[in-house]
């Protein structure tokens, strides 16, 4: 894990026109309707009844008497916690949930406490870094080489991976716990390359990165196994609750990003003069791709990325917005010469494990 990056550029790559016409075509869709980048008033109001179920079932779960009882109630309130991350919070990162900065961020620090990520940290790595160099090797801090799962034709194969399209599901279940306590503290600890970035520095941060983690272990822990002890819920109930909800509520959103930046898309290693080969748009339409959910009334519980593409050339935009956006985008990738993929979620899922059954041999190394 490196803990500092050259800088790296985008060549123009004769885009400029594209990106004229695709700003003035968004532009004009505001104007017209009238409307704003930010979150609207039914994605408030969403927001609030996520955060009601959330706390009820929270609630619910330590009122109950039998494990089964207990497990059920906890396992939605972790559900619903993810919800709420995927539909509020993946806004809020981006400064488009609220007007307020500072309400943004308030908004991230409380509905990522049910899950124990910093969400300051996972800003600046989802943001500054996968957003900006997405599939790019060491840059992309999301496809970074762990041993285990092989993501790009530049990581070192290993035997075990000849399998990975089979055990790929357990390591999406645990990539909230690593998140959260294998990550987290190694950008605190400034052993990744956001040290650079001097994220919540100083004895003010270790406060309050120590404080979140503390109140996540009383929130999902202490209190659970304290309210079941009062009703004679064995703690092994609570530990494998509180274990498989985290996994599923990983599972979940990963499900969602399945494939998005794997479907045919391309991968880089960047040579000594940081000079990638095309430029940014093109980058972005190689490396990413839409999709459609079945049935469409999923789409208002995706939080936009199945609209992964559009919402990497408009991370700036709220993602109630994606639809029209992704409508002009197509069109305007078509007059322009970007290939711009909108596919299903079937063919999504076939082209992920043509990837992962790719990326499992030795001979795929770049």
């Amino acid at each position: 894990m490196a803990d500092s990056l050259p800088p790296l550029r985008y060549p123009p790559d004769g885009e400029q026109a594209f990106h004229q016409a695709l700003q003035r075509a968004a532009h004009q869709y505001l104007s017209a309707s009238k409307d704003h980048r930010f979150a609207g008033r039914g994605d408030w109001l969403k927001a609030g009844v996520l955060l009601i179920l959330c706390v009820s079932c929270y609630g619910l779960s330590l009122l109950q008497f039998s494990s089964g009882g207990f497990v059920l109630c906890y396992l939605l309130f972790m559900l619903m916690a993810m919800l709420l991350n995927i539909v509020v919070n993946h806004d809020a990162s981006h400064g488009v949930f609220s007007r307020s900065p500072r309400v943004n961020r308030l908004i991230s620090r409380l509905v990522t406490l049910p899950l124990g990520l910093d969400p300051d940290y996972w800003r600046v790595r989802h943001v500054h870094f996968h957003h900006v160099y997405a599939n790019i090797e060491h840059y992309d801090l999301d496809t970074e080489e762990n041993g285990f799962f092989r993501q790009t034709p530049y990581q070192r194969w290993r035997p075990w991976m000849r399998w990975q399209h089979l055990y790929w599901p357990l390591v999406a279940a645990l990539s909230l716990p690593y998140l959260a306590w294998v990550f987290d503290w190694a950008d605190r600890c400034g052993k990744t390359p956001l040290a650079e970035r001097r994220v919540m520095p100083g004895v003010r941060g270790w406060l309050l990165f120590c404080g979140s983690k503390v109140l996540h272990l009383l929130l999902v822990l202490a209190v659970p196994l304290w309210a079941a002890e009062q009703n004679g819920i064995a703690m092994s109930v609570v530990l494998g609750a509180w274990l498989c909800s985290q996994m599923v509520a990983s599972l979940l959103v990963v499900f969602l990003l399945l494939g998005t930046h794997w479907a045919e898309a391309e991968f880089f290693e960047v040579g000594p003069d940081g000079k990638l080969p095309q430029g940014w748009y093109r980058h972005n339409f190689a490396t990413a791709c839409d999709w459609q959910p079945s049935p469409a009334w999923i789409g208002h519980f995706t939080g936009g990325l199945n609209m992964h593409l559009t919402h990497h050339l408009f991370p700036g935009w709220h993602h109630r917005h994606y639809p029209a956006l992704a409508e002009r985008l197509a069109r305007l990738a078509s007059e322009h010469g970007m290939n711009y993929r909108c596919i299903s979620y079937r063919e999504l899922l076939r082209r992920q494990q043509t990837f992962l059954r790719r990326m499992g041999q030795p001979e795929e190394v770049a």
